[in-house]
């Protein structure tokens, strides 16, 4: 504790010293009225202010639970304050029937919402959302209690006694169920919230002892302002500012458990219950003859409108929760989605890595019988040979030759090993691959476009990988426009958020099968023409590189491969630094 909280819990528990004093010293009379309202006050204000700065020092579930215990002890200083006014500036007694007794009985209403909040428990945003209504509903109820049980015998048949014994029920009710939340809470939490909820307790049993011996007094009427019954009170008035103090330890975070489901369905239930029973407090109105006929008609009109009231907040709470159905519906499905498009990535994965071992060991059994293969090829086609004879010889070179390029396609296939990356520019790759391809362009009369971001941020790749990668694509988009007389490939790449995207879209016919142009050995081109690797091969790539490498139709027709690789680390902070600098 900090010498200034020392100092501070000091000067509080002196205040109670001072009380005794003046009760043992000071016969009844105006000084002694003076410095027990001025003490309950002082103790009060401090109260108020601690859990105040607690509100500043803490966030989320812990603000909102001080934020509530300080609306409780501010509603409280209000009342003290009504009461010094008539004690000390009128000097007269506080009126039997009061019209602001309410603010009292209200106080401890959010007292009860912030023990109910279980501050020690993990946040969620959307359970307090919803607690917000059932707390809203809870107070509504209190105050409905409180009306319905009081004031009528304040204003539709006024009944001194029948006030007081209604409003020292009504009220002794409220803090039992105060002293139950808290000793609930004590149970339930531990270490430093335990602490905090055990003092809390203990300064709300002290004020309740307190209450019902005062009650005791001014039945006898023994009772006076500052005498010895009041000691209790400013204890627990001091008692407060020790709360608070205790408060100022936790940090948000600090010893948070997980919020129970049972907790939020009783919230929720208790807030239904207050609502429903209404009607059997309109029916005890219509039922009950004892009372008078203006107090039966002031309840049956508050209970009817306190229905409407009630009615609306229940129906703001159901479209609250059709509004989280409907997002949750959505995020289920979003995520639905996400995992199988998680689990088709997966199985083309294994099929690569399977298929690449496999690939890998034929190809190179295969190798060595082909290499003998075409040196004796080449080898009987030096001899003299008729020409039917050397028709064939060429027939089976050329057949050989066809079998080392499907050899070699398998081993590049197999060899999607990691290698050494650097930071390099996709759209400097994008350049590169561009230029390789022009040449086919003018004869497959295919047009270029581009739209390459001159300030992408690097990715860690292996340029090599990358520009294979493109090039394929590229030459993938020309043989497609080539079937149809031509047309338009447009390259390309932009930012998106933590991601570098490249694009390559044409206007030809499109894929056949979109889903499945990455599939090992897959290929709509006629026999001879294809393995069916390249696509795998990239795919491969990309997803060694970290990225993901999509293929789809576009709308307004042609095919649309879309590359995503993640920005390298620090890329961006530096190259904001270098446009800072460089515009200076």
């Amino acid at each position: 504790m900090s010498r200034r909280s020392e100092l501070w819990l000091g000067v509080v528990l002196a205040l109670p010293a001072l009380q005794a004093a003046a009760a043992l010293l000071l016969p009844r009379g105006f000084p002694l009225t003076v410095i027990s309202d001025i003490t309950q006050f002082l103790l009060l204000v401090s109260g108020v202010t601690i859990l105040f700065l607690n509100v500043l020092a803490s966030a989320g579930r812990i603000r909102w639970f001080w934020i509530l215990m300080s609306m409780g002890i501010a509603l409280w200083l209000c009342y003290q304050m009504l009461w010094n006014y008539f004690e000390i500036g009128l000097r007269q007694e506080v009126p039997d029937l009061f019209l602001l007794d309410i603010v009292l009985f209200l106080h401890m209403v959010p007292m009860i919402a912030a023990v109910a909040l279980e501050p020690h428990r993990n946040e969620d945003e959307r359970v307090a959302r919803f607690g917000s209504v059932d707390f809203s509903l809870l107070l509504i109820w209190w105050i409905f209690l409180y009306l319905f049980a009081v004031v009528p015998w304040q204003y539709a048949a006024p009944d001194r006694m029948a006030y007081n014994r209604n409003l020292n029920a009504l009220y002794l009710i409220e803090k039992i169920v105060l002293l139950t939340s808290l000793a609930y809470g004590w149970m339930r939490s531990t270490h430093a919230w335990k602490t905090v909820f055990g003092h809390w307790f203990g300064a709300t049993a002290t004020y309740s002892l307190s209450s019902y011996v005062a009650n005791l007094a001014l039945a006898r009427n023994t009772y006076y302002s500052g005498s010895w019954y009041d000691l209790p009170l400013v204890a627990s008035l001091a008692w407060v500012t020790v709360v608070g103090l205790i408060g100022r330890r936790i940090r948000p975070g600090q010893e948070r458990a997980e919020l129970s489901s049972r907790h939020r369905i009783w919230v929720a239930r208790l807030g239904m219950v207050a609502t429903f029973s209404l009607p059997l407090f309109a029916l005890w109105s219509f039922l009950d003859r004892r009372t008078p006929a203006p107090v039966d008609h002031f309840r049956l009109l508050l209970t009817l409108s306190t229905i409407v009231v009630m009615g609306a907040m229940v129906l703001r709470k159901q479209q609250l929760l059709d509004r989280e159905l409907l997002s949750l519906v959505r995020a289920s499905q979003e995520s639905f989605e996400n995992l199988k498009r998680v689990q088709a990535q997966l199985v083309q994965s294994e099929k690569l890595a399977a298929l690449g071992e496999l690939v890998g060991g034929a190809a190179h059994e295969l190798n060595n019988p082909l290499t003998a293969l075409m040196g004796y090829s080449d080898l009987l086609a030096g001899t003299e040979l008729s020409e039917p004879q050397r028709s064939m010889v060429a027939k089976i070179t050329q057949q050989v030759r066809r079998t080392k390029v499907l050899v070699a396609s398998l081993l590049s296939f197999a060899r999607q090993v990691p290698s050494e990356k650097t930071a390099v520019s996709l759209t400097l790759i994008a350049q590169t691959a561009t230029k390789l391809v022009q040449p086919q362009l003018h004869t497959h009369r295919v047009e270029l476009r581009t739209e390459l971001a001159a300030d992408l941020p690097p990715v860690l790749g292996d340029s090599n990988q990358l520009l294979q990668v493109c090039v394929h694509i590229a030459n993938n988009a020309i043989q497609a426009l080539d079937e149809v007389g031509g047309g338009m490939i447009k390259v390309s790449a932009h930012c998106e958020g933590e991601s570098v995207v490249l694009e390559f879209s044409d206007n030809g016919p499109g894929a056949r099968e979109p889903e499945r142009v990455f599939d090992p050995f897959y290929t709509t081109k006629p026999v001879g023409q294809g393995t069916g690797l390249g696509l795998s091969a990239c795919y491969g790539i990309v997803q060694e590189h970290n990225g993901k490498i999509v293929c789809r139709n576009r709308p307004e027709g042609g095919a649309l491969f879309r590359i995503e690789l993640p920005v390298m680390a620090n890329a961006r902070a530096a190259s904001s630094a270098t446009a800072t600098a460089a515009s200076h």
